[in-house]
């Protein structure tokens, strides 16, 4: 893994995030023409994954939630970019970072630009249990939103296929289009049973620094959500 560079200081902190309140399990979303997934859908998925992957060494794309948390044993890793790829809170959600009265945007790889993140790779004496921890973990409905597929990738050794979760547009949780100040405006509100949008984006964007990784739009998006919740919950207001 690459040096990181100096720090930058967020705006947004744990404070910021211990303002927001917390909410019970919503429960499941009623999503149109979608329905959660069942133990037959995550073994399906984890043998379409396996079946198509390339031979030898399987690799994950991480560039959210699975760089500071991840869901798999994994046995080495590198920093990566993805080209052609790009973060995006694009993801509509009602329940797990979002609820109905405050729904939220999932972070998503979306087509265009280009995406530097960490590769994972996966132990082979265990990859099918690992890759349940992971569709399970990933694929909480169907069809599923941001289905596993196989993208190139850049790393310091050379060029490697790695699995990620990029978003297909025509799902109906996909949404597009929004200003930054829009998302920001969303981001800032929504909780759901897991914890707020704000804790993941501060999650999010602190590991990426940690490790040298500076998305621009993030660190925009970072300090206008700051800016919201102090509006919002001022730091002598009780929640």
């Amino acid at each position: 893994m690459a040096s990181p560079s100096p720090k930058r200081q967020l705006r947004l902190t744990t404070d910021h995030v211990a303002r927001l309140p917390v909410i019970p399990d919503p429960g499941n979303p009623n999503y149109p023409g979608i329905r959660p997934a069942t133990d037959a859908d995550y073994d399906a998925e984890v043998e379409r994954i396996i079946s198509t992957a390339p031979e030898g060494e399987f690799w994950i794309f991480a560039y959210g939630s699975l760089i500071w948390n991840p869901a798999t044993e994994f046995d080495a890793e590198r920093l990566a970019t993805a080209r052609g790829w790009h973060r995006n809170f694009c993801l509509y959600d009602l329940r797990y970072r979002g609820s109905p009265a405050a729904p939220g945007l999932m972070l998503c790889l979306d087509r265009g630009g280009s995406c530097r993140g960490v590769v994972y790779r996966l132990p082979q004496t265990r990859l099918r249990e690992n890759m349940d921890k992971l569709v399970r973990r990933e694929m909480s409905m169907t069809p599923n939103a941001f289905p596993g597929r196989w993208i190139s990738v850049a790393t310091a050794e050379g060029q490697l296929t790695a699995l990620a979760f990029a978003i297909e547009r025509h799902n109906a949780r996909y949404v597009g289009g929004l200003t930054l100040e829009q998302r920001a405006d969303q981001l800032a509100r929504a909780v759901g049973w897991k914890g707020s949008m704000a804790e993941y984006v501060h999650a999010t964007v602190s590991k990426l620094e940690e490790l040298g990784i500076h998305d621009r739009n993030l660190w925009v998006l970072q300090d206008l959500i700051a800016q919201r919740i102090e509006a919002a919950y001022p730091a002598d207001r009780e929640v």
